[in-house]
Protein backbone atom coordinates (compact mmCIF):
# COMPACT_ATOMS: atom_id res chain seq x y z
CA UNK A 1 0.00 0.00 0.00
CA UNK A 2 2.12 3.05 -1.33
CA UNK A 3 -0.93 5.66 -1.97
CA UNK A 4 -0.46 7.61 1.47
CA UNK A 5 0.31 11.60 1.66
CA UNK A 6 2.23 11.73 4.94
CA UNK A 7 0.90 15.08 6.03
CA UNK A 8 2.91 14.40 9.24
CA UNK A 9 6.23 14.12 7.62
CA UNK A 10 5.58 17.13 6.18
CA UNK A 11 8.10 18.81 4.93
CA UNK A 12 9.55 15.57 3.48
CA UNK A 13 6.98 14.83 1.82
CA UNK A 14 6.14 18.10 0.00
CA UNK A 15 7.21 16.65 -3.09
CA UNK A 16 7.74 13.15 -2.17
CA UNK A 17 5.31 10.59 -1.49
CA UNK A 18 5.47 8.89 2.27
CA UNK A 19 6.50 5.37 0.82
CA UNK A 20 9.50 7.01 -0.72
CA UNK A 21 11.03 8.78 1.86
CA UNK A 22 14.62 7.23 2.69
CA UNK A 23 16.16 5.07 5.09
CA UNK A 24 20.11 6.01 5.21
CA UNK A 25 20.22 6.20 1.21
CA UNK A 26 17.23 3.99 -0.08
CA UNK A 27 13.55 4.97 -0.30
CA UNK A 28 11.85 2.91 2.47
CA UNK A 29 9.23 1.03 0.45
CA UNK A 30 12.73 -0.21 -1.46
CA UNK A 31 13.41 -1.84 1.40
CA UNK A 32 10.24 -3.57 1.68
CA UNK A 33 10.61 -5.32 -1.53
CA UNK A 34 14.04 -6.01 -0.59
CA UNK A 35 12.43 -8.11 2.55
CA UNK A 36 9.94 -9.58 0.54
CA UNK A 37 12.61 -10.64 -2.18
CA UNK A 38 14.75 -12.44 0.54
CA UNK A 39 11.51 -14.28 1.46
CA UNK A 40 11.09 -15.19 -2.27
CA UNK A 41 8.33 -13.08 -2.96
CA UNK A 42 8.54 -11.70 -6.28
CA UNK A 43 5.31 -10.74 -8.05
CA UNK A 44 3.90 -7.56 -5.81
CA UNK A 45 1.35 -5.25 -6.57
CA UNK A 46 1.53 -1.60 -5.35
CA UNK A 47 -1.11 0.47 -5.23
CA UNK A 48 -0.66 4.23 -5.78
CA UNK A 49 -2.31 7.75 -5.40
CA UNK A 50 -0.19 10.47 -4.53
CA UNK A 51 2.56 11.64 -6.15
CA UNK A 52 2.70 7.73 -7.89
CA UNK A 53 4.94 9.43 -10.72
CA UNK A 54 7.62 9.38 -8.83
CA UNK A 55 7.45 5.84 -7.33
CA UNK A 56 7.27 4.30 -10.77
CA UNK A 57 9.61 6.45 -12.16
CA UNK A 58 12.35 5.07 -9.20
CA UNK A 59 10.92 1.48 -10.01
CA UNK A 60 9.48 0.56 -13.36
CA UNK A 61 8.92 -2.90 -13.54
CA UNK A 62 10.84 -3.81 -11.00
CA UNK A 63 13.12 -5.77 -13.12
CA UNK A 64 16.08 -3.67 -12.01
CA UNK A 65 15.65 -4.70 -8.51
CA UNK A 66 14.91 -8.46 -8.98
CA UNK A 67 11.04 -8.58 -8.78
CA UNK A 68 7.90 -7.89 -11.04
CA UNK A 69 5.49 -4.88 -10.22
CA UNK A 70 1.92 -4.25 -11.05
CA UNK A 71 0.56 -0.54 -10.26
CA UNK A 72 -2.88 -0.12 -9.14
CA UNK A 73 -3.72 3.20 -9.31
CA UNK A 74 -6.52 4.82 -7.14
CA UNK A 75 -8.14 7.68 -9.05
CA UNK A 76 -9.14 8.99 -5.92
CA UNK A 77 -8.53 7.55 -2.13
CA UNK A 78 -9.89 4.39 -1.65
CA UNK A 79 -8.53 3.55 1.99
CA UNK A 80 -6.31 0.74 2.89
CA UNK A 81 -8.81 -2.17 2.29
CA UNK A 82 -10.43 -0.38 -0.75
CA UNK A 83 -7.07 -0.02 -2.78
CA UNK A 84 -6.38 -4.17 -2.17
CA UNK A 85 -9.82 -4.56 -3.21
CA UNK A 86 -9.04 -3.31 -6.62
CA UNK A 87 -6.18 -5.63 -6.85
CA UNK A 88 -8.32 -8.74 -6.78
CA UNK A 89 -7.97 -10.06 -9.91
CA UNK A 90 -4.25 -9.85 -9.15
CA UNK A 91 -4.31 -11.81 -5.61
CA UNK A 92 -3.81 -15.23 -5.16
CA UNK A 93 -4.99 -17.89 -2.44
CA UNK A 94 -3.37 -16.47 0.38
CA UNK A 95 -1.48 -13.19 0.18
CA UNK A 96 0.75 -10.41 2.01
CA UNK A 97 -0.68 -6.56 2.43
CA UNK A 98 2.02 -4.34 3.59
CA UNK A 99 1.37 -0.27 4.42
CA UNK A 100 4.61 0.86 2.39
CA UNK A 101 5.50 3.56 5.30
CA UNK A 102 7.27 0.96 7.72
CA UNK A 103 10.71 -0.01 8.49
CA UNK A 104 10.91 -3.63 9.48
CA UNK A 105 12.70 -7.26 10.31
CA UNK A 106 9.63 -8.88 9.51
CA UNK A 107 10.01 -12.72 8.66
CA UNK A 108 7.45 -13.38 6.03
CA UNK A 109 7.55 -17.17 6.20
CA UNK A 110 6.99 -17.11 10.03
CA UNK A 111 4.09 -15.03 9.54
CA UNK A 112 2.53 -17.07 6.79
CA UNK A 113 3.26 -20.22 8.74
CA UNK A 114 1.25 -18.72 11.53
CA UNK A 115 -1.49 -17.51 9.02
CA UNK A 116 -1.98 -20.99 7.10
CA UNK A 117 -2.18 -22.80 10.52
CA UNK A 118 -5.15 -21.23 12.13
CA UNK A 119 -7.17 -21.60 9.11
CA UNK A 120 -8.86 -18.33 9.36
CA UNK A 121 -9.84 -15.32 7.09
CA UNK A 122 -6.70 -13.49 7.88
CA UNK A 123 -3.43 -13.12 10.74
CA UNK A 124 -2.14 -9.30 11.78
CA UNK A 125 1.17 -8.64 12.65
CA UNK A 126 1.43 -7.37 15.82
CA UNK A 127 3.96 -4.98 17.95
CA UNK A 128 3.92 -4.31 21.69
CA UNK A 129 5.22 -1.04 22.30
CA UNK A 130 4.24 1.12 25.47
CA UNK A 131 3.30 4.38 24.38
CA UNK A 132 0.60 3.51 21.44
CA UNK A 133 -0.33 6.89 20.63
CA UNK A 134 -0.47 7.09 16.78
CA UNK A 135 -1.12 3.93 16.00
CA UNK A 136 -3.87 1.45 16.28
CA UNK A 137 -4.35 -0.88 19.23
CA UNK A 138 -5.57 -4.35 17.54
CA UNK A 139 -7.54 -5.31 21.33
CA UNK A 140 -10.12 -3.46 20.68
CA UNK A 141 -8.99 -1.35 16.97
CA UNK A 142 -8.79 2.04 18.89
CA UNK A 143 -7.27 4.41 16.03
CA UNK A 144 -4.65 6.53 17.40
CA UNK A 145 -5.25 7.26 21.08
CA UNK A 146 -5.10 10.63 22.68
CA UNK A 147 -3.16 9.65 25.48
CA UNK A 148 0.08 6.94 26.71
CA UNK A 149 -1.44 3.37 26.34
CA UNK A 150 0.74 0.21 26.37
CA UNK A 151 -0.87 -2.88 24.41
CA UNK A 152 -0.50 -4.19 20.67
CA UNK A 153 -0.43 -2.15 17.85
CA UNK A 154 -1.24 -3.06 14.32
CA UNK A 155 1.69 -2.72 11.89
CA UNK A 156 -0.03 -2.56 8.50
CA UNK A 157 1.41 -6.37 7.75
CA UNK A 158 -1.38 -8.80 7.08
CA UNK A 159 -1.43 -12.28 5.42
CA UNK A 160 -4.87 -12.40 4.52
CA UNK A 161 -6.97 -15.38 2.67
CA UNK A 162 -8.48 -14.04 -1.10
CA UNK A 163 -11.76 -14.90 0.66
CA UNK A 164 -11.53 -11.48 3.01
CA UNK A 165 -12.41 -9.59 -0.30
CA UNK A 166 -15.93 -10.61 -0.38
CA UNK A 167 -16.05 -8.20 2.75
CA UNK A 168 -14.70 -4.95 1.22
CA UNK A 169 -17.44 -3.08 -0.81
CA UNK A 170 -16.66 -1.02 -3.60
CA UNK A 171 -14.99 2.38 -2.47
CA UNK A 172 -13.26 4.02 0.50
CA UNK A 173 -13.12 1.09 2.82
CA UNK A 174 -10.15 1.19 5.63
CA UNK A 175 -8.64 -2.45 7.04
CA UNK A 176 -8.24 -1.22 11.06
CA UNK A 177 -11.59 0.97 11.61
CA UNK A 178 -14.28 -1.19 9.11
CA UNK A 179 -12.84 -4.63 8.00
CA UNK A 180 -10.90 -5.93 11.53
CA UNK A 181 -13.74 -5.14 13.97
CA UNK A 182 -16.58 -6.94 11.63
CA UNK A 183 -14.42 -10.39 11.37
CA UNK A 184 -12.68 -9.77 14.93
CA UNK A 185 -13.53 -13.63 15.47
CA UNK A 186 -12.08 -15.10 11.76
CA UNK A 187 -8.48 -13.00 12.75
CA UNK A 188 -5.86 -13.93 14.56
CA UNK A 189 -2.63 -12.10 15.68
CA UNK A 190 1.28 -12.70 15.17
CA UNK A 191 3.77 -10.76 17.15
CA UNK A 192 6.20 -9.33 15.18
CA UNK A 193 10.29 -10.47 16.69
CA UNK A 194 12.19 -8.08 14.82
CA UNK A 195 12.40 -4.70 14.58
CA UNK A 196 9.35 -2.48 13.25
CA UNK A 197 8.75 0.96 13.01
CA UNK A 198 6.25 3.10 11.39
CA UNK A 199 7.87 6.56 10.12
CA UNK A 200 4.66 8.24 9.64
CA UNK A 201 5.95 11.31 11.82
CA UNK A 202 9.19 13.09 11.94
CA UNK A 203 10.50 11.57 15.35
CA UNK A 204 9.76 7.87 14.02
CA UNK A 205 11.57 8.61 11.13
CA UNK A 206 14.69 9.29 12.62
CA UNK A 207 14.51 6.82 15.05
CA UNK A 208 14.48 4.53 11.67
CA UNK A 209 17.57 6.27 10.65
CA UNK A 210 19.49 5.86 13.56
CA UNK A 211 18.35 2.30 14.00
CA UNK A 212 19.61 1.80 10.29
CA UNK A 213 22.75 3.40 10.76
CA UNK A 214 23.72 1.48 14.08
CA UNK A 215 23.28 -1.50 12.43
CA UNK A 216 25.04 -1.09 9.67
CA UNK A 217 27.87 0.50 11.52
CA UNK A 218 27.80 -3.11 13.67
CA UNK A 219 27.73 -5.41 10.11
CA UNK A 220 30.53 -3.17 8.89
CA UNK A 221 32.69 -3.90 12.44
CA UNK A 222 31.63 -7.57 12.17
CA UNK A 223 33.24 -7.36 8.73
CA UNK A 224 37.16 -7.03 10.29
CA UNK A 225 36.79 -9.68 12.53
Amino acid sequence: MAGGVGSRLRPLTDDTPKPMVKIIDKPVLETIIERLKYFGIYDIGLTVNYKSDVIKNYFSNGRRFGVRLTYFDEEKPLGTAGSVKQAEKYLSDNFFVASGDAYSEVDYDALYKAHVGKNLLGTLLVKRVSDARGFGIVEDFIEKPQVPTKGYVNTGIYALKRDILQFIPDGFYDFGRDLFPRLINNLAAFEISGYWNDIGTLERYYESNLYAVKKLKEQNNTAFF
